[in-house]
């Protein structure tokens, strides 16, 4: 079966392309290499363009006889959102809705949507399960919310059967490293971490040593990104069983502080990282954990990868050895 990956070539879409020919799907990836990278298309064929062209999307589901959906092209940093909403709405929700057009032109009718808890906003109680409100606190998050709504009501319009996958903090790298994290700019906290304890950046930034945790840092929900591909795999298997649409996160229900990942750093790799506290940044919870249990009921998954140690360990690896 062929499976049209849309942003296959970046971090998440890349690793769960390599999960989807393991379950033998053929992944057929299309992306702008705008953030994605030509080197991380290992495992079926990459058509490079954008979403913004129906036409090309068109093509590539007919040429390519394409059964479902996994929708990943999108853009995702949070602080970009918040200085130029419009790049995001344009991107993330206008050209989500070409993609579905043409799905139902072309008669294809499964997508699996990469969401996101910034759909949540900040939580009301934690962990935090799907019947959470949803209430965005940046227009990433709204964008996301948006093409959350948009599949509810492509369904009842056109029979389209959705899973949509509410991603916590996506971290680590293949541990084959045949690919990994690579972000630029990086803004994620792992890597910034490893690049620090390798000496290719001066320090870390502690964003906030006074929230209501433990040791005062801000804990987060670290998920290893190859167990998100596997969720993937998992509920595209979940539309092929029968019709329906999920809702779902994906977390491990459990978090870790930054001063924890930076300790953790510090151990796997034997290197002291300097650590600078700096101010809160706006909107930042103090704790952000995922309710797992729909997720291990609905789909039958479970992270195997998501410890800490291991998150390390595969992120290590993969940037000591290609970057």
């Amino acid at each position: 079966m062929n499976v049209l990956v849309t942003g296959g070539a970046g971090y998440i879409g890349s690793h769960t392309c390599k999960a989807l020919a393991g379950a033998g799907y053929i992944p057929v990836t299309l992306d702008n290499l705008v953030y994605g990278h030509r080197w991380a298309v290992k495992w079926g064929p990459l058509i490079e363009g954008d979403l913004e062209d129906g036409f090309l999307i068109r093509r590539v589901l007919r040429e390519h006889r394409i059964m479902a959906i996994i929708h990943f092209a999108a853009y995702a940093y949070v602080g970009e959102s918040m200085s130029d909403p419009g790049k995001y709405f344009r991107n993330n929700v206008i050209n989500t809705i070409k993609l579905l057009d043409s799905m139902v032109e072309c008669g294809v009718d499964k997508i699996v949507f990469s969401s996101t808890c910034a759909t949540y906003g900040l939580p009301e109680i934690v962990p935090i399960d799907e019947q959470h409100a949803q209430r965005p606190v940046n227009p990433y998050g709204e964008s996301k919310l948006f093409v959350e709504r948009a599949l509810h009501w492509y369904s009842m319009a056109h029979g389209i059967n959705v899973s949509a996958l509410r991603y916590f903090n996506a971290a680590g790298a293949d541990p084959d490293s045949e690919i990994g994290e690579d972000h630029d700019p990086e803004t994620h906290l792992i890597p910034l971490v490893i690049e620090a304890a390798l000496g290719r950046r001066s320090h870390v930034d502690v964003y906030g040593s006074d929230y209501a945790t433990p040791d005062g840092s801000a804990i987060r929900d670290y998920i290893h990104v190859t167990d998100l591909a596997s969720a993937h795999v998992k509920a595209l298997e979940k539309l092929q069983a029968g019709p329906g649409n999920l809702f779902v996160n994906l977390g491990t229900g459990k978090g870790h502080s930054v001063r924890e990942v930076i300790a953790m750093v510090e151990q796997v790799s034997g290197k002291a990282v300097d650590a600078r506290i700096a101010a809160r940044r706006a909107g930042d919870p103090a704790e952000l954990v995922a309710a797992t249990d729909q997720a291990a009921e609905v789909l039958g998954w479970r992270p195997g990868y998501s410890n800490l140690r291991t998150i390390i360990d595969t992120a290590l690896s993969w940037h000591m050895k290609h970057l």
